[in-house]
């Protein structure tokens, strides 16, 4: 009588196929519920933000050369549709659904808390995934390589224009601005240093998920550039490019107390018409408010007419 086969050669298999099974029911539930509160908190934070300084903004002057919402129009998509590249590659995420997600992330950065977008995103990959693979470690790498990217374009940025700037600036505003650069490279310094232990994804594809950040930074500066171009086409494109980059420096310095204010003053300084530029910044503000609040209204439409038609 033969022997029958022993039972540990073939756990293996059985562990393999158990790592692909279908997520259960009850963690979608709980994604999905995740999902619905952000789009809550995303449209109160919009209503908020709208009825308070948002209609003010769309009540000054209105740019009449077409060409200004063309570029502000790929301005706003620029953003969702470099996330898109990103996990298009990493998931091979719907082009339709996927870019859906990831206007939504931005929306939710942007009015509710920075961050939270990236909690709308992993909830809405948990609730579709059909096989266990966590996604929370790709979101992070992403998440985290965004911030790099911006620090160091920054940093570059600054290089540039510190030698360039620093006779139109107090010593007070160069102190402060070296002050936050040594702070923004503190910032990243720890990731790079333990990056074996941060990061879930590999080397290559990490330097390729850094560069399409850094892409689409440099891409945002230049689009807002000829947006303001063709708003105010007296200043030359070669001015509102380096303070485009300007405002990209300024955005994202850490000991900045009004960031809006400073950049203001220093545009200003640069090419007059205080009120002239302060009516197109608060034009452009307001104007990504209402595109969140339409983005927002049609999404919530298509979801309404999803459940009722199937």
């Amino acid at each position: 009588m033969l022997a029958p086969k022993s039972l540990p050669t073939a756990m293996p298999a059985v562990v393999d196929i158990a790592g692909l099974e279908p997520l259960p029911s009850k963690r979608r539930h709980w994604s999905a519920i995740a999902g619905t509160a952000l789009t809550l908190a995303m449209i109160v934070g919009l209503g908020r933000q709208l009825l308070g300084s948002g209609l003010a903004g769309l009540g000054r002057s209105v740019p009449v050369d077409s060409r200004f919402y063309l570029f502000f129009a790929l301005l706003y998509m620029s953003l969702p549709i470099g996330d898109y590249v990103i996990f298009r590659r990493l998931w091979g995420i719907p082009l339709g659904g996927g870019l859906a997600a990831l206007i939504k992330k931005r929306i939710a950065n942007d009015v509710v808390l920075g961050y939270l977008g990236e909690a709308y995103f992993y909830a809405w990959a948990r609730a579709r995934a059909t096989m266990v693979a966590a996604p929370f470690g790709a979101v992070k790498d992403v998440s985290i390589l965004s911030a790099i990217a911006g620090n160091a374009v920054t940093l570059l940025m600054m290089g540039v224009a510190l030698p360039l700037g620093h006779a139109l600036m107090t010593t007070g505003q160069v102190q402060m601005l070296s002050g936050s650069a040594v702070i923004v490279f503190a910032m990243s310094l720890p990731f790079l240093i333990f990056s074996k232990r941060v990061f879930s994804l590999s080397r290559r594809v990490l330097w390729w998920i850094f560069g399409v950040h850094c892409l689409r930074l440099v891409a945002g500066s230049i689009l807002i550039a000829f947006a303001w171009h063709f708003a105010l086409p007296e200043v030359s494109i070669g001015m509102w490019l380096f303070l485009a980059a300007g405002r990209l420096l300024v955005s994202r310095l850490p000991l900045v107390p009004n960031k809006d204010l400073l950049f203001a003053n220093f545009a200003i300084l640069l090419i007059g018409q205080g009120e002239a530029l302060s009516r197109l910044m608060a034009f452009t503000a307001a104007l990504t408010l209402l595109v969140h609040v339409v983005f927002i209204v049609l999404f919530s439409l298509y979801g309404l007419a999803k459940r009722k038609f199937g």
